[in-house]
């Protein structure tokens, strides 16, 4: 017995420590993307965001709309995915890929409202998202969100000033 847990260990040690190297390190840096995305959605919490199409908000005057887009791609670290596969064989519930799409979907929508911001709006209406595979193994997703900004009178919240 001994003998067969040494074998294993000499032949695949190297593999299962790097693996969790990997894992912990990808586990990591995807808190820390939460973190961030958290950070600036409050700082953009000012800019009101409606799915409403044929909506017409109080225009300050001499403003029109403008399309703002957020774009982004991101990608699911290749552990993470490997223990997806293995729970997908199970039938478990794939919390790999919920995190994935969260991810990419608050990303498109905070890059959208700093462009709005950046353009001196408030408010987006229209907002669309989509978001689609760039892989076969649904590891890489983009997202992308948009809608029509506008500077409305009637939005209570005052932006905070623009970082430099």
């Amino acid at each position: 017995m001994s003998n067969i847990l040494h074998e294993l260990l000499s032949n695949y040690g190297l593999f299962i420590v790097l693996f969790v190297v990997g894992w912990f390190f990808g586990r990591r840096n995807e808190q820390a993307h939460l973190q961030e995305l958290a950070k600036s959605e409050k700082v953009l919490g000012h800019i009101i965001l409606s799915s409403e199409r044929f909506y017409e908000p109080e225009l300050a005057q001499e403003t029109q709309g403008d399309l703002v887009i957020g774009s982004v791609v991101i990608a699911q670290d290749y552990f993470k995915m490997i223990i997806a596969r293995l729970l997908s064989l199970v039938g478990k519930n794939l919390t790999t890929y919920e995190t994935l799409l969260e991810r990419a979907r608050r990303e498109a929508l905070v890059r959208m409202k700093l462009q709005a911001q950046y353009q001196g709006y408030n408010q987006i209406y229209g907002v669309r998202l989509e978001v689609s595979n760039i892989n076969q193994l649904g590891s890489m997703v983009e997202a992308i969100a948009y809608g029509t900004a506008v500077y409305t009178v009637n939005n209570p919240k005052v932006p905070p000033p623009l970082p430099r």
